[in-house]
This record gives structure tokens, C-alpha cells and sequence, in this order.
């Protein structure tokens, strides 16, 4: 049997009570505004007190999750079991040279606007991405013709033995929407952008018409995970669903947006459940329809 007791202080030893929640509503940490119980939530501080969790979850057999910031996920309603890992406080960006290193926890958003603000191009595409340095990482992620893996020169990483490992972007696997992040277990801690000179106001207006494209076509009124679908080959998953006249169909709480077909939007307080129904709605509609297999983006986690 499981001591919690005992859990929840050898993981408040390693870093604070301050840092450490006990049975926490997930759904105060996602995008979507779902999700049931943590065991424990836990926000470390520093680099070796994530290596030191690691290490107790291996060695005491305890389920460990990264969350992230939720912005690309779902929660299941049952919650997630044992101890999820929360890499808030990791925002630091500094600039050496022509690059940028972030912190793993900081918005990529951030990233791109401090790279503005040195005057250094590259990052532009990332203006509008709601997700951390690390969730960006790990699904490398892309916007208007650009990806993390044009970018990325290495990644300070912890490994499933809890070691501190620096990896170069080619031993990551980045590809659309994908990289091996997840098969080997790994946390990303840092990462280290090579960006090249530019003007202000030219990657200024850059952004500003990204952001712009952004706000005026993305349901940002509702919480949501972002877009669910990857790009089929040869199609569009937002026009698929469009022509399948989806928009402003939904199950519950939650609905394929009105705005962008590609969003499923949790429009008055779904459950996870009716969020995961949705989707599974619009890939067998859009299956039955055009013969098109929609792969999720979104990733699925926890319990039922």
C-alpha cells in the first residue's frame, strides 16, 4: 500500500511545502479548464531538485507525470496518480551572442519577445504559440512556416535516471509535431536558440501580423487545447471539419468552435470526458465523409 503521508514529506524535504499540493484540481492548471485530481502537484525550484524527484519516484515506484503548462493536453476527469511535475518557476531567458537560452517553464512566447528585444530573428513564428519552452520542445512546435528545429542548438535535459544530460537538437528527432522527448522520458530543463541579427521594426512587424492573424481567427474567448488535429497529408484538418459542418456542434460543455473549425472550444465548464468525445465525434464524421483519418495533436493523459 501506498504511504502518502510518507510520499508527500520526502517530496516537501527535497523542496518546500510552499511546493508541494496535495489531491490538486488539474483544471486550475490547463488551457482546456480540465482535468480531475493530482496526487501531488509539485513545482521544484531548481535543476537538482528535479533530478532528486526523478530519483524518488524511481526509487520508491511512485507514477510521475510532466505537465508542463497544460497547454497541449487533456486531463482526464479521473485525475492523474502520483506525483506531476510542474516546471512553472523555470522561467529564466538570458542572450549570449546571437542566441537565446530560456528556462523550460517560461512561455515560448516570452522567448520570442525577448528575442525581439535583442534585436534577433528566428523566433517570430513562436509569437503566438501558448505553450512553455519545454512543451515546445517536445511536440517542436511550428506556426506560419517556422519550427523550433530551425532554431534549436541544444537542450539541457533530465533523463529517467534523474542525470543531467546536454543534447544536441539532432539527438531530439524534431519532425512535425513530434520529436522523442516522450519515448526516452525526458524533462527539458533548457534550451539554447541560435538566432541571427536582424531590426527591430522589421521582426516587430513580423509578429504583429502574426499576432494579428492569430486574434482574428482563433477562438481565444474560450479555453482550449490550441489546435487538436495534425495537418492530414494533402488536406487541411480545419476545412475537413468545415465541410463536414461540424462548427457549433458539441457534446455537453464542449464544441467544435464556430470561429476556427480546427479548435474544440469548452464553452460553459465541460468535462474532460465530453471534450474527448467531441473529438472522437469529428474524426469519425470526417472519416465517414471524406475517408480521412484525423490524428490527434493534443495529447490524452490520465485516468478515467
Amino acid at each position: 500500500m501506498i504511504n502518502h503521508q510518507d510520499i508527500y514529506e520526502k517530496l516537501v524535504h527535497i523542496t518546500s511545502k510552499e511546493n508541494v499540493m496535495v489531491n490538486e484540481e488539474l483544471k486550475n492548471h490547463t488551457y482546456t479548464k480540465l482535468g480531475g485530481k493530482a496526487d501531488y502537484l509539485v513545482t521544484p525550484e531548481t535543476y537538482e531538485e528535479v533530478q532528486k524527484i526523478v530519483k524518488l519516484s524511481n526509487k520508491d515506484n511512485i507514477p510521475f507525470t510532466l505537465l508542463g503548462n497544460g497547454s497541449n493536453l487533456i486531463v482526464k476527469d479521473g485525475g492523474i496518480r502520483g506525483i506531476v511535475l510542474v516546471l512553472k518557476r523555470f522561467k529564466e531567458i538570458k542572450v549570449e551572442n546571437h542566441a537565446v537560452i530560456a528556462q523550460s517553464g517560461g512561455a515560448i512566447i516570452d522567448v520570442s519577445r525577448f528575442a525581439l528585444e535583442q534585436n534577433l530573428k528566428g523566433l517570430e513564428f513562436a509569437c503566438g504559440i501558448p505553450g512553455t519552452v519545454g512543451g515546445a520542445l517536445f511536440m517542436n512546435a511550428g506556426a506560419y512556416g517556422g519550427e523550433i528545429k530551425d532554431v534549436l542548438e541544444y537542450a539541457v535535459v533530465v533523463d529517467r535516471e534523474g542525470e543531467i544530460l546536454k543534447l544536441d537538437a539532432s539527438d531530439l528527432d524534431l519532425d512535425y509535431r513530434t520529436s522523442n522527448i516522450p519515448e526516452r522520458g525526458l524533462i527539458v530543463l533548457e534550451a539554447h536558440f541560435t538566432l541571427s541579427p536582424g531590426k527591430y521594426s522589421d521582426i516587430k512587424e513580423i509578429m504583429d501580423d502574426l499576432t494579428f492573424k492569430r486574434e482574428s481567427k482563433q477562438p481565444l474567448e474560450f479555453p482550449s487545447c490550441g489546435s487538436v488535429f495534425k495537418r492530414p497529408p494533402g488536406y487541411f484538418a480545419g476545412k475537413l471539419i468545415q465541410d463536414s459542418e461540424l462548427q457549433g456542434k458539441g457534446i455537453g460543455g464542449a464544441e467544435v468552435s464556430t470561429k476556427h473549425a480546427g479548435f474544440i472550444v469548452n464553452k460553459n465548464n465541460a468535462t474532460a470526458t465530453e471534450y474527448i468525445s467531441v473529438i472522437e465525434m469529428v474524426q469519425k464524421t470526417v472519416k465517414e465523409k471524406f475517408g480521412v483519418d484525423l490524428e490527434r495533436e493534443v495529447k490524452i493523459i490520465g485516468e478515467d
